[in-house]
């Protein structure tokens, strides 16, 4: 006989890291489950997303606030404003 699966589960809203964390822990297959549909619908991305240069002029105190600002994250400048950009514009997009 085989295991009929009952409840597909679904991630939910987390309130805290160790919940999620617990979730994780009591859904091992999900994971598993999503990447195997993913591959089937060819939805799967091979490497890192393609990225080109590019040369932006922007005020001396920004980028000053920014390297500033990096250190403190102890991340490279440019990653973080790579990543402020790609918030800016993502809550842009989501706001229409």
């Amino acid at each position: 006989m085989t295991k009929k699966k009952t409840d597909k589960p679904t991630i939910p809203r987390f309130r805290s890291e160790a919940q999620e964390a617990a979730w994780w822990d009591a859904n091992p297959d999900f994971l598993v489950e999503q990447f195997e549909l993913a591959a089937k619908q060819g939805k799967l991305q091979r490497g890192l997303p393609k990225s080109t240069s590019v040369i932006i002029r922007i005020p001396v105190l920004d980028l000053q606030t920014a390297q500033r600002l990096a250190e403190r994250k102890g991340l490279p400048y440019q990653t973080y404003m790579k990543m402020l950009l790609h918030q800016a514009l993502e809550r842009e997009r989501v706001a229409g």
